[in-house]
This record gives C-alpha cells, structure tokens and sequence, in this order.
C-alpha cells in the first residue's frame, strides 16, 4: 500500500489527451455537447482523430509524447520498427522491468481515448509515483506499439506481433498498404532502422506488463462500474473467403439457370452468423466486414464475391470449431448452387490469459482506492494479447460512454480516466517493489 496516496493531476492529463487529439490528419477537434451529463460540464472534446502508422501525424505525436516523457526524466529507446519504451530507472535496473503502455495510432474517424489513456495515463501514472517520492526497485517501463490498428497494412498489433515473435521479420516486409508500399521502406521513412530481428523479446524480459484502456463495450457504465478487471483476451481469427459464381444479364439469365455469387455468399454469411449462434456461449462473437461484389452493376448477375470475416471467442477450440463449421456451411452451398469457395486464413491467434498475481495485485488496487469493479474479458484484442507471448499480463479497463469506440464522439470522464490511473499506479508500485 502507497502511503501516501499517489497524486493523479487529471485536468493536466485531460489536456494533454485534447492535445494529442488535435494531431490528426483529419479536420481539427470540435466541441459537442454530451447527451448526458458525465461530468462537471456537459460539453467534451469531438474530435476526428486519423493517424495512421508512420503518417507525419503519427510521427507528430510520437514526438509530443517523447517530449511528455523526457520531461518525466524517462529514458527513451525506439526499436527496429518503431515501437518505443520509455524507462523510469528503478535501484535495481539489472532486473526485468515493470511495464504498461497501449497505442497512439487511430484508425480514420476514430476518437480521442482508444489506446491514448493507456499511454497518456501510463505516464501519468509514473508522474503520480514520482510525486509522493516513490522508489521502484525494478524499472518502470511505458511502452509506445506501432500500428495497433489494422489500417496501413491490414493486420492489427505489427509492433507487438513482432515483439513476441508472432510475426516474423520476412513476414513483416512483405506486408504493403493500399498504395503498394512496404514496411522496409515506410519504416526507414519515418526514421527506425536496424534488424527487424532485434524488435522480438526473449521470455521474461519484463517482470509484468499492465494495460489501462476504455472498455469500448457498454457493461461497465450500464452497470454503474468504476474499473473491469480484464481476466481473458479474445482473440480473432481473420479470413478472406471469393465465392467465384456466373455473371451475366440480369434480364436474360433465367432464374434455374443462375449461379449468383451474391445470393450463395448471403448463405455463406448467414451460415456463420448461425455458427458463433449456437456454440450457446456469449463470448464467441463472428462477423462479416467487408462485401466486395463483381461487377457490381445493377442489371448484372454477381459473378465474384470477395467476404473478410472476423471470428473470435476466449477459447481457441471453441472458435477453430466455428471456423470448421463454416467450411462444412461452405461445401454444400458451393455444390447446391453450383459455384466454387475458397478459404484464406490471414491469421488465428491463441487468446491470453492474465496472471493471477498481477490480477490479485490489480483487485488489491481497486479495493484500497474504493472503487467498484467487476471481473471481465476483453472482446477487442489489444497489444496485451501478444505481450502475453513473453511476459505475464493484465489489463484495466475504464467505462466509455455508450460503449461506443473507433468515432469521433467516443468519450470518457475525467473521474474515469482518474480511477484507471490511480488503480494502474498502485498497482506499478507493488510490482516494482
């Protein structure tokens, strides 16, 4: 237990979110007023926040946290591919550190909170120990991941992927963007050179890692919650499936004679739907994202379907069995309707698991503070997911308001953002001690 209490300076924290808001590529912040009031004035920051990996606003704001945490006295080392580790230096620096950390990059049209209050607040955190003349014994690591989100290059957590080995440097250079441009090249742009064979991590290289996050989901707020104790992370299993049918003129071709992409790729869907349906546990989740339909034309029957899908549960049988499912779905509609599916996994990975101690270290937190909380799992997946590779983890999450996330009215309270940071601090404090 902290005696006395660690100092959480929240107007300075709320500043520097709306601050890091502003750096977007998109149009500059506005000012809304929230439909209920959460806190002590009712009008909050809108913004529309863009930043996309290596972009000059990611570089922009990489740089205006740099600069947070020089000033914090924290020591800064960047990787190959441009994660960023900023060190509090504890009387024993020889030992694996403590982390926590999130992300800053945002997906186009997102808000102000998604992975900033785990970085903003991180080193908010570090300030508060700093400030009652805390002394870690292990060092304090705030941890900065590139590309959290999918944008750029179509797969979510390359920074922490590649930190735990996941992804491998030759996997990871011959990922390209939209315009063709690959990792070697943006990388370098942006300034982070080296062997992409440095950025892995051995096991155990820290001691344990915390994230602090929004929830993005609704339970904690309707439920009247301070914190969620994040026990599981699920994870997704992404997939490309092309249901390759025959076009022709919507008016000659007769309906016995039809082998329409479109309507076998409608079954295809809702086949799935029903898979993550009756598996009868809340927690496996499947969706179809993205519909690309050829030649998409009015009066012409679709001869090419391009569907992305997105399964994810905390169980990894639970979910490869919808997976299987889908396949079998597949089959007899590709026979009945006479066109030909195809399957392209682009990634399955294994859920985590948070550690016990750090768990109990975060519940201990939670209740001297006197906050309330539930245990719960993370749905979204988060750079925590592939920490877990190599170094135990837990995550805590604050409300947001509605459960909305990835908009530019995602919002949470400063009195929120305040728990979060308060419990991650104590909770820093007793595994660096």
């Amino acid at each position: 237990m902290l005696e006395p209490t660690p100092s959480v300076e929240i107007r300075g924290l709320m500043a520097e979110l709306e601050t890091l808001a502003s750096i977007s590529e998109a149009a500059a912040p506005s000012k809304i007023t929230a439909p209920h009031k959460v806190t002590a004035s009712s009008e909050i920051i809108a913004p529309v926040v863009t930043r996309v990996v290596f972009s000059n606003a990611d570089l922009r704001a990489r740089a205006y946290v740099k600069d947070l945490c020089q000033a914090a006295g924290l020591s800064i080392r960047e990787d190959a591919v441009g994660n960023t580790f900023c060190r509090w230096a504890g009387s024993e620096p020889g030992l694996p550190a403590v982390a926590t950390g999130s992300h800053i990059d945002a997906i186009p049209n997102a808000g102000a909170y998604d992975g900033t209050v785990g970085v903003l607040g991180g080193l908010e955190a570090i300030r508060a120990l700093q400030r009652v003349g805390f002394q870690p014994r292990r060092s304090i690591e705030l941890v900065i991941f590139t590309a959290e989100e999918p944008t750029r290059f179509g797969i979510g957590c390359l920074g922490s992927r590649m930190m735990g080995g996941v992804l491998s440097p030759e996997q990871a250079l011959a990922l390209r963007d939209r315009d063709g441009r690959g990792l070697e090249e943006l990388r370098t742009a942006a300034g982070f050179t080296g062997n992409l064979k440095t950025v892995a991590l051995a096991s155990g290289h820290f001691h344990g890692f915390v994230e602090l996050h929004i929830e993005q989901g609704p339970l904690l707020e309707r439920e009247g919650l301070d914190l969620g104790i994040v026990t599981h992370i699920a994870a997704p299993a992404s997939m490309r499936i092309a249901v390759e049918g025959e076009g022709g003129h919507a008016g000659a071709m007769l309906m016995p004679d039809r082998h329409d992409a479109l309507a076998a790729a409608a079954e295809l869907i809702l086949a799935l739907e029903a898979a993550a349906k009756t598996t009868g546990v809340i927690d496996t989740v499947a969706t179809v994202g993205v519909c690309e339909v050829f030649p998409g034309a009015v009066n012409s029957v679709p001869s090419r379907v391009l569907l992305e899908t997105d399964i994810r549960d905390t169980d990894a049988s639970r979910r490869d069995g919808v997976l299987a499912s889908l396949r079998v779905a597949a089959e007899e509609i590709a026979s009945r309707r006479g066109v030909r599916i195809g399957f392209k996994l682009i990634n399955a990975d294994p859920p985590a698991t948070c550690d016990t101690g750090i768990l109990q270290a975060v519940q201990s937190a939670t209740e001297q503070s006197g906050y309330t909380s539930k245990r719960m799992v993370s749905r979204a997946y988060h750079d925590s997911l592939f920490v877990a590779r190599f170094a135990p983890v837990a995550m805590i999450f604050i409300p947001c308001r509605g459960g909305v996330s990835h908009r530019p009215d995602e919002y949470a309270s400063p009195e929120w953002i305040a728990a979060g940071v308060d419990v991650l601090a104590r909770t820093l404090a007793v595994l660096a001690s």
